[in-house]
Formats: C-alpha cells, sequence, structure tokens
C-alpha cells in the first residue's frame, strides 16, 4: 500500500491522479489531499477519499470545507494558510508527494516534500525552473526520490536505462546519451499565419488540439514556453548538458519524447495523449498499472510529422535556452514574468504576442545572481514580477 498525498488536488493533474488511484483500491492509500480554494471540488473528493488530512491556502475556503464536511460527518482534518501545504508533504505517514500545484507557489510544498524523504512525483515544473540545484539539494539531503510527471519527461525516463537516477549531475552522459528531444504538439497556433497571432483570443489559445489542460499551461503550450520550461527541467531532471536537450516539432503528439544514444539508436516511448499514462507510470515505478487510457490504434495514425521549431512564430523557446545559458536566477526571472504576462493575457490586458515581448524586456533589464538561497530565487521571483506588470501596463491593451 503506498501512501499519497496529492498537492493541487483539484487541478487537471490532481484529478487525473486520484482517477488512477480509484483504479486501485488496494495498492494507494490517500493521506492528504490539498488545493487553494476550491473547497467544493475538495469536498466531494474528501467525501469519496477519506483523506486524513485536507489542506486550504485559502483560509476562508479552508472554514467553508470545514462547515461542509462537519454536516456529512467526514473525520477529515482540514489545515489553512500558506503553511498547511509544507505541513501535509512532510507527513511521516505520506509515502509519495504528488507536486502538481501550478506555478512558483507550487515550490514550498515540493521541497519541503523533497526534504523529508518523500517520492516526489514531480508535475510542477517551477520547482526546477525556478529552484534547480536548491531542489536537488533539498532531494539529496532527505535522500527521497525524484520522478518526473510531464509527460515528456516521464517519456524520457521511460526511454532511459533501468535504474536510471533523476536529479544526478552527468547521469545522462555516463548512460551513453547523446541527445534528449522532447517532442511539441506546436499548440494551436502551429499553422496560424502570424500576422493573425496578436489578435488571437484566451479561448483560442486555450483550445489545445490535443491535451486537456489548465488554462495557464495551455496558454503555455500555445507560445511554447512550457516547452522551454521543460528544456530547463530536463537539464536538471537528466543531469545532460544544455546543448544535448532539443526540441522537435510532432504534432501528433504520439511519440511523447525520445533518447538518441552514441551508438546511434533512438529510443522512444508512446502512447495516448492522456496524462493519465505518465501518472500511473509514476504512481507504480518500476512497475506497470492500469491508467484508464486507450490504446493507440496505430493503423489509423496515418503518418507521424516532425519539424523545427519556428522562432519567428515561438520566441518563448530561445528565451528559456538563453535564461538557462545565464544561470542563476535567470530562469526564476524568466518563469515569473512569464506567470504575469499569461495572467495578463488571460485577463484581455495583454495581447498574445506581448507575452514574449515581456517576458525578453524582464529578462534583459533584470540582474541575474548566483543561486545560493531560496531567498534569492524567491527575491528574483518577486522583483521579476513587478518589472513584468510594469511592462504589461506599458505594452499592454485594455480589454475589448
Amino acid at each position: 500500500m503506498k501512501r499519497l498525498t496529492i498537492l493541487g488536488s483539484t487541478g487537471s493533474i490532481g484529478e487525473s491522479t486520484l482517477d488512477v488511484v480509484a483504479r486501485h483500491p488496494g495498492r494507494f492509500e490517500v493521506v492528504a489531499l490539498a488545493a487553494r480554494s476550491s473547497h467544493e471540488k475538495l469536498a466531494a473528493q474528501c467525501e469519496r477519499f477519506a483523506p486524513r488530512y485536507a489542506a486550504m491556502a485559502d483560509e476562508d475556503a479552508a472554514e467553508r470545507l470545514r462547515a461542509h464536511l462537519r454536516g456529512r460527518a467526514v473525520p477529515t482534518e482540514v489545515l489553512a494558510g500558506p503553511g498547511s501545504f509544507e505541513r501535509v508533504a512532510a507527513l511521516p505517514e505520506t509515502d509519495a508527494v504528488m507536486a502538481a500545484v501550478v506555478g512558483a507557489a507550487g515550490l514550498p510544498g515540493t521541497i519541503a516534500a523533497a526534504r523529508a524523504g518523500k517520492t516526489v512525483l514531480l508535475a510542477n515544473k517551477e520547482a526546477l525552473v525556478v529552484s534547480g540545484s536548491l531542489f536537488l539539494a533539498a532531494l539529496a539531503e532527505g535522500g527521497g526520490t525524484l520522478l518526473p510527471i510531464d509527460s515528456e519527461h516521464s517519456a524520457v525516463l521511460q526511454s532511459l536505462p533501468r535504474g536510471f537516477t533523476c536529479g544526478r549531475a552527468g547521469e545522462a552522459g555516463r548512460a551513453g546519451v547523446r541527445r534528449i528531444l522532447l517532442t511539441a504538439s506546436g499548440g494551436p497556433f502551429r499553422a496560424t499565419p502570424i500576422e493573425r497571432l496578436a489578435g488571437v483570443t484566451p479561448d483560442e489559445a486555450c483550445a489545445h488540439p490535443n491535451w486537456v489542460m489548465g488554462r495557464k499551461i495551455s496558454v503555455d503550450s500555445a507560445t511554447m514556453m512550457n516547452k522551454g520550461l521543460e528544456v530547463i527541467e530536463a537539464y536538471w531532471l537528466f543531469g545532460a548538458p544544455r546543448e544535448s536537450i532539443e526540441v522537435v516539432v510532432h504534432p501528433q503528439s504520439v511519440i511523447h519524447s525520445m533518447v538518441e544514444y552514441h551508438d546511434g539508436s533512438v529510443i522512444a516511448q508512446l502512447g495516448a495523449p492522456d496524462m493519465r499514462t505518465p501518472i500511473a507510470c509514476a504512481l507504480a515505478w518500476p512497475e506497470r498499472i492500469e491508467s484508464g487510457v486507450a490504446p493507440v490504434d496505430f493503423a489509423s495514425l496515418g503518418r507521424l510529422e516532425f519539424g523545427r521549431v519556428d522562432e519567428q512564430r515561438f520566441p518563448c523557446v530561445r528565451l528559456a535556452y538563453a535564461a538557462l545559458d545565464r544561470g542563476g536566477t535567470a530562469p526564476a526571472i524568466l518563469n515569473a514574468a512569464n506567470e504575469v504576462a499569461v495572467e495578463s493575457f488571460l485577463d484581455g490586458r495583454l495581447a498574445f504576442t506581448a507575452i514574449a515581448a515581456v517576458i525578453e524586456n524582464v529578462l534583459g533589464a533584470s540582474a541575474v545572481e548566483p543561486l545560493d538561497t531560496l531567498d534569492i530565487a524567491w527575491r528574483a521571483d518577486r522583483e521579476a514580477r513587478e518589472a513584468a506588470r510594469r511592462e504589461v501596463s506599458r505594452l499592454g491593451r485594455r480589454p475589448g
């Protein structure tokens, strides 16, 4: 019986995780669930899975959750406030923590799980993008295990030799890896005329052709910033040199990523575009369990296409590589500016094409420091957000 804490249980990854867990009632126990403010969803999850604890960052939402659970005689203890995520992430009765809180807000709970020696199922890109070496140091300190949830990084892990250890410098080279090839669908605007991109709407940007995701992640896919963040994440996850990590456009999203070895072999992981596959893979690693995902019908696929990234259409990929090259706090600055820019686009205050402009201007104007402490990362994050808001005010537009 594996005992789980799920951070971000009401989001798309959290819900998919619970879907897989529900298929194996004798194999997993849900110890704790955590969400920011979606108390109604969390209440339903508590009624179904009966966790010992539920944590909510929003204290008003937590009180509403308490009242609901009392009325239904559900014995789950409700914790509240920003420190509650760290508490449930480090519970001694928890074996594994699904880290699925979107954005930099998920970093404290994820690091708490690492320090506590848990198996960290990492769906939160920002833990490695923002804190990189600090997160891996916390993992080493706690003696825990790191397993990726992103479909691309899960695919890479599945294509690496058995026993590969994530988070160890130089590990890819020792495994004989020449290149890590991260595939990208190209999102909803892969073939849209570039001159039309400035006028696309949030709903259009969130209409991903292959994947069902939250709105922020969907916009990151539309700009391909998600792929840039995945490059940074892969650098830390697989101990691979920056120049060995490449992005390949693959519209069908059937090959989730590939690993090329020095002998010329390329090993890929294929599957339907459904996050339950990498979730099930990590939950049972190194075993395999039923995920509920339909098998691939190869006879109906027709063909698989590949192409290079169009940097004029997707400048965010170039910006992510630039941040990785600069090192230190540059990836944290990149991530913070992107979060502000995407939020502003979703709110109708910024054109789609201005997202990259905000990020580039903030990254270019910000001082980059060595990443010696988490406080330094937080300061860089905070200052970058302030700079990004100024850029949004300068470049933005009013709704309508």
